[in-house]
């Protein structure tokens, strides 16, 4: 079982808690579970690049494809159109 852990909070924050708690219909203890992960994920530094972007990998569609291994053709079909674009 989870360990308890005592907060003293001002009636004002308390209160606001509370609205939270009913408004999501969740326990005010879940409220101030989920705050202080919430406080936790942003205090601590993540892993890995991978860990931050995990989610949102594969989730694009469309585009140009093969933009990572048709970089140097493209760039010397420009190169080939402007000239001057590729001299600087």
């Amino acid at each position: 079982m989870d360990s308890p852990l005592t907060l003293r909070l001002d009636p004002k924050t308390r209160q606001r808690i509370a609205r939270i708690a009913r408004r999501r219909q969740v326990s005010i203890s879940e409220v101030i579970r989920q705050a202080i992960e919430a406080w936790a994920e942003q205090q601590e530094p993540i892993a890995a690049p991978y860990e931050a972007m995990a989610d949102l990998i594969g989730v694009v569609h469309g585009g140009m494809r093969g933009c990572s291994t048709d970089t140097g053709l493209r760039f010397s079909e420009c190169c080939r159109a402007s000239p001057a674009r590729c001299a600087s």
